[in-house]
């Protein structure tokens, strides 16, 4: 093996996960850079860095060094010092600031820094608060390197280390070697293989009990991360034998062992974890509390009220949209449902309409941001995120709207209810008064929730609550192709493809045919919308040359190139990205699928600024995990929004998520324009697959047991 040795000089690619890292070294005495590759994780510009490996030729990109093995140090010259200070690694030091310490100290910088901080008070502009800051984060800076050290010994990627040092700060050694299994539980993104490789390294034995039972719960979770709210027994075992590789005899023993402590729960061969078993039960039971209380609304004449509000609102309404405002508006609890045109807006408007006669306590209410937007607009009345309703309870947790403090109002109007996970609803309905009335409006025919659940769907196949599905294509709606296609699908049908100015699709035989195609589409052939805020790309997978992430950097690159980009968390980061919040962070109030962009870029305090909807939040570079690119984003993370202009990639290589919802989802995304790029078989197995992953889930019996008393009902459109 071959050695090299020289300052980073810039990092150009890294991915977390793996801490893969393409990088320039600067060596003594060369002129040119030198370009290594490997995993490297936890690397930083300016530090000296001593490579083990060999030199390869690659065919687009030249020389590389490949690295096998490394070891980092501070940097010792001049140059490195401001190179590393620069990168934004310390708080409170930006390019400004590393440029005048580095011309006081020169190279006792890093040890002024480190010994004698106080004497950083006499490089101009710098007081005792930013002092202050520099020696905190170079405190925390050294701690991280300790835990890195540590994971790295281990076997696992340094990636966690700044998630793992937030949690548990100085004593983050100390609790990873007392119980490694807690990481997997206690913090977001480090699962139960990271954990598991630092127990094996410090000698837990395989069948340890700690283990298994880890393991087990591990296994819930990430079946819940697919949407299933509990799972039938034996292929929970079959599932848990694999990542545990120890004996059925032992699994069966530990998941005993987590019944008796009440962790998880098993009922006729179903297992749940506890705290999903608990909102299951919890969201029947409010069903059932709620359609049984009196409701606060008195009764109207509906035939008077329909005529009066089609008067007021000069239209003419078909007969299954006055079926829906008739039972919305006698009924203390119920579901509109139907697709893109059936005039769901229509009714949500007539139904606000009579009822404003009857109350003033209206709430309006949706999943995310963006569907409550629109409700706003359609309905021109205040509508909220169900979140924002529900009010976050900082210092105990949870919400702080519930049976005991519940919400004021008569009647509540949620929209796109398919998105609703098991765990909101049940936050959702505890909240909701016994005296109101409800009614949820969506499209069953969509995706359902990002998280587990189908709860939309298990209230409708419960036969407790009156439905109205709308099927009837409206009149105005008819002339869309982007609308008749979207009913086509729905239906098994392969859609229109030539022809339409709102519908149009692309052929490409190979992911790389697809990929220039939707570039020349972005670039140059759509100049009537807005490249970043008027054509959104939406993708049925996150892998591959069209997915999302390889789709994301090469868009980045044409749209928003930047000389200086911020890398952090495998990420790279420019001023003006489009952004998306992936999980919800109710301190911020910003909501996993919410899309931004990135106003301020902020290396000296280590801020970046994003603009939601017209709010500005602050993220530390600590927190940027939460943020992905979002010019290209999965079908299933846009559900809730529109765009003016989607394209979507459709190639065989993701016959795996090739689903008729899926499809159907991406395509009513679309307002004026919608592009398929790909192949028309793949459209074909995307249409005849209909049976999408079976969610398991308890809902639909536990409704069923709540409500037993409640009368049946006759669907008005089934």
């Amino acid at each position: 093996m071959e050695e090299i040795f020289g300052y980073i000089d810039s990092i150009l690619f890294s991915e977390e996960e793996k801490g893969f890292v393409v990088a320039k070294v600067k060596e003594p005495k060369k002129r040119e850079v030198t370009t290594i590759v490997g995993v490297m994780p936890g690397v930083h510009v300016g530090e000296n860095i001593r490579c083990k490996g060999k030199w390869k030729h690659h065919a687009k990109f030249g020389p590389q060094f490949e690295v096998q093995s490394f070891e980092t140090e501070a940097p010792t010259d001049v140059v490195g010092i401001q190179r590393y200070l620069e990168s934004g690694m310390i708080k409170g030091i930006g390019p400004a600031y590393a440029e005048r310490i580095v011309k006081k100290f020169g190279i006792e910088t890093l040890n002024v820094i480190d010994c004698k901080p106080a004497k950083l008070l006499t490089v101009p502009g710098i007081g005792e608060k930013r002092v202050g800051i520099i020696v905190r984060c170079w405190e925390e800076q050294r701690l991280v390197r300790n835990v890195m050290i540590f994971l790295r010994g281990h076997g696992v990627s340094p990636s966690f280390a700044q998630k793992i040092f937030k949690k548990y700060g100085e004593e983050s050694i100390e609790k990873m070697r007392e119980n490694p299994y807690r990481i997997a539980q206690e913090i977001r993104g480090v699962g139960f293989k990271s954990a598991d490789r630092i127990a094996q390294n410090l000698g837990m034995m395989r069948d340890a009990p700690q283990r298994i039972q880890s393991g087990i719960q591990h296994v819930l979770w990430e079946l819940s991360g697919e949407g299933h709210v509990c799972y039938p027994k034996d292929p929970l075992i079959e599932e848990c034998e694999k990542i545990l590789e120890v004996s059925v005899d032992k699994v069966l023993a530990e998941i005993h062992a987590l019944q008796q402590q009440s962790l998880v729960i098993e009922e006729e061969g179903i297992i749940w974890i506890k705290p999903l078993f608990l909102s299951e039960v919890g969201i029947a039971r409010e069903l059932s509390r709620i359609a049984h209380a009196p409701c606060a609304l008195r009764e109207v004449k509906t035939e008077k009220a329909l005529e009066w509000v089609q008067e007021k609102l000069h239209i003419q309404l078909a007969a299954e949209q006055q079926e829906g405002i008739a039972r919305a508006v006698s009924e203390k609890m119920m579901i509109l449902t139907g697709g893109p045109g059936t005039g769901k807006s229509t009714i949500t408007n007539a139904i606000l309409r009579i009822c404003e006669k009857l109350t003033k306590k209206i709430l309006l209410a949706a999943p995310t941001g963006r569907a409550a937007k629109r409700m706003s607009e359609i309905t021109h009345r205040k509508a909220f995120t169900i979140h924002s309703i529900l009010e976050m309870d900082f210092i105990k947790g949870g919400f702080k709207r519930n049976r005991e403090n519940p919400l004021n109002c008569e009647l509540i109007i949620i929209d796109e209810a398919s998105m609703i996970d098991t765990h909101l609803m049940y936050a959702l309905l505890k909240a909701i008064p016994s005296h109101t009335r409800v009614i949820f409006v969506g499209d069953i025919d969509q995706l359902p929730s990002v998280g587990p659940g189908n709860v939309l769907r298990d209230v409708i196949d419960s036969d407790t609550l009156p439905v109205v599905r709308l099927t009837e294509i409206f009149r105005q709606a008819k002339g869309s192709h982007i609308i008749i296609n979207a009913h086509k699908i729905n239906q098994g049908e392969f859609p229109y493809l030539q022809g339409n100015r709102d519908f149009r699709f692309f052929e490409g035989e190979t992911p790389e045919d697809i990929q220039q195609i939707i570039i020349r589409l972005l670039m140059r052939e759509l100049p009537e919308f807005d490249k970043l805020e008027g054509i959104q790309i939406l993708c049925p997978m996150k892998r591959g040359i069209i997915g999302t992430e390889n789709l994301n950097q090469v868009i980045q690159d044409l749209l928003n190139p930047s000389g200086q980009p911020l890398m952090r968390m495998g990420k790279r980061f420019h001023k003006g990205d489009k952004v998306m919040q992936i999980r919800n962070n109710y301190q911020k109030e910003v909501f996993n699928g919410d899309v931004g962009y990135i106003t301020e870029i902020d290396l000296v305090d280590q801020v970046l600024q994003v603009a939601f909807y017209g709010k500005n939040v602050s993220y530390e570079f600590g927190e940027l995990d939460e943020l992905v690119l979002a010019y290209a984003v999965s079908i299933h993370k846009y559900q809730g929004s529109e765009c003016p202009c989607v394209i979507i990639p459709i190639h065989t290589t993701h016959f795996k998520l090739l689903h008729r919802n899926l499809l159907y989802t991406g395509i009513t995304r679309g307002k004026r324009r919608v592009i398929l790029v790909g192949t028309k078989k793949a459209i074909a197995i995307a249409v005849r697959t209909e049976e999408v992953q079976k969610r398991h889930t308890g809902l639909m019996h536990k409704i069923r047991e709540f409500s037993a008393d409640i009368r049946p009902i006759s669907y008005a459109q089934k």
